[in-house]
């Protein structure tokens, strides 16, 4: 914002003499470019400039200047970047800009006692039902506010056996989910559920819960984004899925609470069948030993 500028934005509250004093410039510079303002907006606009407006209101100011180019181009008028910039500023328009801000999952300054990372230097599970990770992401809601997701992934199978969404993240939301996941699948004794370091995977609920189906907890070590990146992964497949990029990329939100449930059921059922139906049978047999004569998706999780 030039000097000028400044002083016509303040000078109902200010008296302009003194605001020219304070910014070092004489007052008659400052009447001499209200003038030419004045003068510039009272002045007949060209017919490129009368389109950029209209097409300004017409795109509810949700387009930049590379995307007004083309549609003054379309309306037979050929115009730079620079020029459109220009004529912006004196008319005061601007695009929208989305928000920078993203909320924060991940609050390792909680004081709480975290537990060793059991997952470092062990191989990779084979079988199932033997090693599950968790984490919690974020889904932007078209009212400007937040939904998180928690999710609980097998290690082997990459099933995702138990979820849950909520307008918050506290500790009810993981446990939640968590008992989603046994009541999916029952745990064997001496399961290894890895987590982040968050609050939430340390509460007296969830260590409890771990506790009474003889689970073991596991979290990352201290600024380590990578000891928990399988379970980070599914948040990426879940933003490029086809069900959710509608939403995501070209709305960049969901409508609320319900429709991101219903989007994630059949994310979640989706990349189950898929996966399932591109193992062959020894390798499910592999990775659930414990199922007999397997042969079909149905034997292990029913009609879906």
């Amino acid at each position: 914002m030039s000097r000028y500028r400044f002083i016509e934005a303040q000078r109902g509250q200010y008296p302009v003499r003194l605001l020219c004093q304070v910014l070092g410039v004489p007052a008659s510079g400052y009447y001499a470019w209200q003038q030419t303002q004045q003068q510039a907006l009272n002045c007949e606009l060209p017919a490129w400039e009368e389109a950029l407006v209209k097409v300004c209101a017409h795109h509810k100011r949700r387009y930049g200047t590379r995307r007004l180019r083309v549609a003054l181009r379309q309306k037979g008028y050929r115009v730079g970047r620079q020029r459109l910039r220009a004529a912006m500023r004196r008319r005061a328009l601007h695009a929208l800009q989305p928000k920078a801000y993203t909320p924060r999952t991940t609050d390792s300054t909680h004081g709480l006692r975290c537990a060793p990372n059991l997952l470092l230097d062990q191989p990779k599970p084979t079988q199932a039902n033997r090693v599950w990770v968790s984490d919690i992401t974020y889904l932007p809601l078209a009212n400007g506010d937040w939904a998180y997701l928690c999710a609980y992934q097998d290690m082997a199978s990459k099933q995702v056996l138990g979820w849950q969404v909520g307008a918050s993240m506290p500790e009810e939301l993981i446990t939640s989910a968590l008992q989603r996941a046994f009541w999916a699948q029952p745990p064997t004794p001496g399961l290894l559920v890895h987590s982040d370091r968050g609050g939430q995977y340390c509460g007296n609920a969830y260590r409890q819960l771990l506790h009474d189906h003889e689970a073991v907890r596991s979290q990352s070590r201290r600024g380590d984004c990578y000891d928990n990146a399988q379970a980070e992964s599914l948040w990426s497949r879940l933003r490029g899925c086809r069900v959710i990029q509608v939403e995501f990329l070209h709305l960049t939100f969901v409508v609320n609470l319900r429709t991101s449930k219903l989007h994630i059921a059949s994310f979640i059922q989706a990349s189950l069948l898929r996966g399932l139906v591109s193992k062959s049978r020894p390798a499910i047999r592999r990775y659930f030993p414990n199922q007999p004569n397997v042969r079909s998706t149905t034997h292990l999780w029913g009609n879906t």
